[in-house]
C-alpha cells in the first residue's frame, strides 16, 4: 500500500484529505505544520505522496516544499499544494518551488482524483 501524507493546520481539511486518500488506497499520515511534516518525513519511509496546505503556523507550505526540493532523497515524491492561495503568482512560486501540481480550496473528492491523475500517481 503507497503511503501518503497531508499538511494542514486545519484539522477538518487533514481528515477530509485523508478520506479521500485512504478511499483511493493510500494509507495516510498527517501533519499540522511544515515544521512538524519534515519531522515525518524524515522519519517515516516509503512516503510517495504529499498534499501541502500553504498557510501554517512554524514553516508554511512553501517553505515545506523548499526544504523537501532541496533533499534529493525526496525528489521522487510528487508535492502537491491545496491551499486557499489563489493568485496567480502564488501559483508560479509554488510550482516553481517544486510542487508538482496546485489544487485551490475550496475541492471536490473529484478534483483532487482527478490531480491525482495528471500527476500520474493514479491510473
Amino acid at each position: 500500500m503507497s503511503k501518503a501524507m497531508v499538511v494542514d493546520d486545519s484539522r477538518a481539511i487533514r481528515l477530509i484529505l485523508a478520506k479521500t486518500l485512504a478511499e483511493l488506497g493510500y494509507e495516510v499520515c498527517q501533519a499540522a505544520n511544515g515544521k512538524e511534516a519534515v519531522a515525518v518525513i524524515e522519519r517515516e519511509s516509503g512516503i510517495s505522496l504529499v498534499l501541502v496546505d500553504w498557510n501554517m503556523p512554524e514553516m508554511n507550505g512553501l517553505e515545506f516544499v523548499q526544504h523537501v526540493r532541496a533533499n534529493h532523497r525526496f525528489d521522487q515524491v510528487p508535492l502537491m499544494m491545496v491551499t486557499t492561495e489563489t493568485e496567480m503568482p502564488q501559483m508560479v512560486r509554488a510550482l516553481q518551488a517544486g510542487a508538482n501540481e496546485y489544487v485551490m480550496k475550496p475541492f471536490t473528492k473529484e478534483i483532487i482524483t482527478d490531480k491525482l491523475r495528471l500527476m500520474g500517481v493514479l491510473q
